[in-house]
């Protein structure tokens, strides 16, 4: 199963930016859509965007749409998150996956350690 290494988090005031980006093993990178999550002391990890293998085809959770943006590079096979406009509410774990939809693909279960993002008000 691919091995996935998120990186990129950190402090950040309301308003700030950042880049978050996912290292992923294996040689099939970019035959499949790759998905960014969040999970917020307290709640259930969320769907925030989505990007096809080809990279053509994009999807954000309305939360962050205009805020965020989706890219990935199939040849160092790394997806990224640029996060504009950050709010105290995306103060999260962020993890990446292989997406089906706006959900983990099934069957995917070997999820990284996320990387924290705090935004202060």
């Amino acid at each position: 199963q691919v091995q996935l290494v998120e990186s990129g988090g950190g402090l950040v005031q309301a308003g700030g930016s950042l880049r978050l980006s996912c290292a992923a093993s294996g040689r099939t990178f970019s035959s499949y859509a790759m998905g960014w999550f969040r999970q917020a002391p307290g709640k259930e990890r969320e769907f925030v965007a989505t990007i096809s293998g080809s990279g053509v085809i994009t999807y954000y959770a309305d939360s962050v749409k205009g805020r965020f943006t989706i890219s990935r590079d199939n040849a160092k096979n790394t997806v990224y998150l640029k996060m504009n406009s950050l709010k105290p509410e995306d103060t999260a774990v962020y993890y990446c996956a292989p997406a089906r939809g706006t959900r983990a693909a099934p069957e995917f279960s070997s999820w990284g350690q996320g990387t924290q993002v705090t935004v202060s008000s």
